[in-house]
């Protein structure tokens, strides 16, 4: 039996064979919205079983933040009984998504071809590291070696002296997000005309596309001058300002906001001065411009300053620390962090379904599931004895 579901994904059945942290964020947003989402786990379990704190073995805070709307069913599809169970589940699906190398997948016997042969509406997924029509097809990639292939650590360089690695896993998670979208729209497509198709999300061409939304800059020109990137975004006083009681994060754009900017910082003059009364001339002095507004956040509380700029309509909001989240009294009063108690690891807190929809909302059915919770469930669903599950088990 699958978990209840209300969400726009509803009736959809995803069979995942992912692990570690693309894969993952990829179903657990489809399972989010409403999907039946069968993850296939080894005898060993997904990779982020183990790492991170864990109040119950193999239940770790990594994978507990990835892996909630699932049910887990453990395969070692090295037997040949596993991989037929896991084939037979492919032939109900409406989508497969994996994490392995193409090549791996053909050697298993689940490439595309082998796929479509069984399932031809099979919506078929995966995110490699590189296209495929390339000579990368089949070099491993993670995150960090995409975030500096794809410019990402690079601009870092530029802004701070040295390339560096943003302190979270980007390149896997915005993956993650284009790989649910794109199979979302290959779902539509498939109501629509009935055929199934293979999606492929690289995950440097995807990167590499995010990264110079703004930082092409005058790359988008077939014969730039001057350096690529985005000037403001490598601003190096570009930071969240210092008050007297810790940091405030600002941004004004329009005229206006400069102006109630200005005024807020007892500055009005500012607003009439000809570097900074246009966009055009403000764009020239980035650098000056945070360095004076910094000078200036620096003389009243995080308080003052929300006020007064509040009062003048310019966007700004107090940077908190990671600890500080889950008290913050927005967050409390919005319910974002929901809590509940799981079977066997105890009380847990994850974060809600950001997205609304009016007429098929998105809800968390169940918890991340324990290694195989649902191996025996999902099996007899498919028509395998007693008898069989407990062979296929034993070995």
């Amino acid at each position: 039996m699958s978990l209840a579901a209300s969400g726009p994904l509803s009736g959809m059945r995803i069979v995942d064979l992912t692990q570690f942290i693309l894969g993952p964020v990829a179903t657990q947003i489809l399972g989010d919205y409403g999907a039946d989402v069968i993850k296939i786990e080894a005898p060993e379990g997904d990779l982020n079983r183990k790492i991170g704190p864990a109040r119950y073995p193999d239940m770790t805070a990594m994978f507990l933040g990835m892996n909630r709307n699932k049910r887990s069913v453990v395969l070692n599809l090295k037997r040949p009984e596993a991989l037929d169970a896991l084939n037979r589940m492919i032939d109900d699906a409406d989508v497969f998504v994996h994490s392995m190398r193409p090549s791996s997948a053909e050697r298993l016997g689940v490439g595309y071809a082998a796929v479509a042969a069984r399932n031809p509406r099979i919506v078929y997924a995966f995110a490699p590291g590189y296209r495929q029509d390339g000579p990368y097809r089949d070099r491993p990639a993670y995150d960090d070696v995409i975030q500096g292939e794809s410019g990402i650590a690079g601009i870092a360089e530029l802004a701070f002296g040295e390339p560096r690695y943003l302190p979270t896993v980007i390149a896997d998670k915005f993956c993650g997000h284009i790989l649910a979208s794109s199979i979302g729209m290959a779902l539509v497509h498939r109501e629509r005309s009935g055929e199934g198709q293979e999606v492929q999300v690289p995950m440097l061409e995807t990167m590499m596309s995010f990264n110079l939304i703004e930082h092409l800059w005058t790359g988008a020109f077939d014969e730039p001058q001057g350096e690529l990137g985005y000037d403001r975004a490598l601003t190096q006083s570009r930071r969240p300002f210092a008050t007297q009681d810790g940091y405030i994060c600002l941004m004004a754009t329009s005229d206006a906001q400069w102006c109630g900017l200005f005024a807020a910082c007892d500055r009005p003059e500012l607003g009439n001065d000809p570097r900074f009364s246009t966009l055009a001339e403000r764009s020239k002095r980035f650098p000056e411009l945070y360095g004076l507004i910094g000078e200036e956040m620096a003389k009243r509380t995080t308080a003052d300053w929300q006020a007064r700029l509040d009062a003048a309509d310019v966007p700004n909001g107090v940077s908190r620390k990671l600890r500080d989240l889950p008290q913050d009294p927005y967050l409390v009063e919005t319910g974002f962090f929901h809590r509940y108690k799981h079977a066997q690891a105890g009380p847990m807190v994850t974060t809600s379904i950001p997205v609304r929809f009016s007429k098929t909302p998105a809800q968390i059915q169940g918890p991340p599931p324990t290694l195989g919770e649902h191996t025996r469930s999902v099996l007899g669903d498919m028509g395998y004895t007693d008898e069989q599950i407990e062979r296929m088990s034993a070995k």
